[in-house]
């Protein structure tokens, strides 16, 4: 019987927040976190993933904007003139999002079919 996965947004912040944890700390590589974020999507229920693509979305968006804010300020005390453009190409977390919203959305065919 498959393993049942909780998709409240806290469940699922806390997902995402553990793989880039481990991640950051070396325990894994990023190979292994996307293996780990493909095992856990394939335990969700078909008909709660679309509720737990919009939390995961909104986690990894918020996670993003907090990233890219820290790395600004981070520029702009360390003295750094120009910042390099991934920090400051307004449109690059806007991109990202999609990118992560069309794999979501390919993922959900796939599994569908």
């Amino acid at each position: 019987m498959p393993q049942e996965i909780s998709v409240s947004y806290q469940a699922i912040k806390s997902k995402v927040y553990r793989l880039i944890d481990a991640l950051v700390v070396g325990e894994k590589s990023e190979a292994e976190v996307q293996e780990s974020v493909r095992r856990w999507w394939s335990l969700i229920h078909p008909a709660d993933r679309p509720i737990a693509q919009k939390y995961l979305l909104m986690v990894l968006g918020r996670s993003n904007s907090a990233l890219d804010a820290m790395g600004t300020e981070l520029l702009s005390v360390s003295g750094c003139e120009s910042a390099p453009p991934r920090m400051t190409d307004p449109l690059l977390p806007t991109k990202r999002m999609r990118l992560v919203e069309r794999a979501m959305k390919e993922n959900s065919v796939r599994t569908a079919i």
